[in-house]
């Protein structure tokens, strides 16, 4: 593990449960991939609400990280991967963006960054990807996993454990679509993370102008 990939996880590790969502949102997505805002307005919207730290995650790109930076943003990216039959979300935080290691990975047209069509067809070697995230000195996380397709979600996970993945994203809203096609529950999500000693993340994974977080009054349990 090299000295950033440390720094990256003592970081999150810093983060308390509470500040998530309205203090810490590690999944946000902005017009570099499907998402509805400019990044440079994220980044000041995050500063007027008093952020600690925020991941603009764009999907297969890091266009918006070449071109901003910021000590509120967390460098991330949100990369769309199969893993034993089973399509997932895999967010790659602390990256350095200009690490050339991860450049096979990133899409290669606008289309592989926001239409699911395409993105579903990825083809990314996960194992393959993880190593390249941890040489460009980040660590991996499992997004939003109650949706993971996996039918015993406690077995996959952990082999994805054995392939070097770091951590899951525990605090996670599952509103839109996500929350009418959750095949696990939160409160087994956090189980897993903790049998596994994974990283505890969180994001609203808000695809708005406005990426102030607004409760629907939705338990998930």
């Amino acid at each position: 593990m090299s000295e950033n990939n440390q720094e990256v996880k003592d970081l999150i590790n810093s983060f308390k449960e509470d500040e998530y969502f309205d203090f810490v949102n590690l999944h946000i997505h902005s017009k570099y991939s499907d998402g509805n805002a400019d990044f440079e307005d994220i980044i000041r919207q995050a500063r007027e609400l008093n952020f600690r730290k925020i991941a603009i995650c764009d999907h297969n790109t890091v266009e918006g990280h070449l071109k901003y930076t910021d000590k509120i943003l967390l460098p991330a990216v949100e990369f769309d991967c199969w893993y034993k039959f089973v399509f997932l979300h895999i967010i790659a935080y602390g990256i350095d963006v200009e690490n050339p290691v991860l450049n096979k990975f990133y899409a290669k047209t606008k289309r592989g960054t926001e239409k699911d069509i395409v993105r579903i067809f990825a083809h990314r070697n996960l194992q393959k990807l993880i190593e390249a995230i941890h040489q460009a000195g980040g660590i991996a996380v499992l997004a939003h996993p109650a949706c993971c397709w996996a039918i015993n979600l406690d077995k996959y996970v952990g082999k994805l454990v054995d392939i070097g993945l770091d951590g899951i994203e525990v605090y996670y809203p599952y509103q839109r679509h996500r929350r009418f096609f959750k095949f696990h529950s939160a409160r087994e999500v956090k189980e897993i993370a903790e049998k596994y000693n994974l990283i505890k993340t969180g994001g609203t994974d808000c695809h708005s102008r406005n990426i102030q977080y607004v409760e629907t009054g939705v338990e998930d349990v």
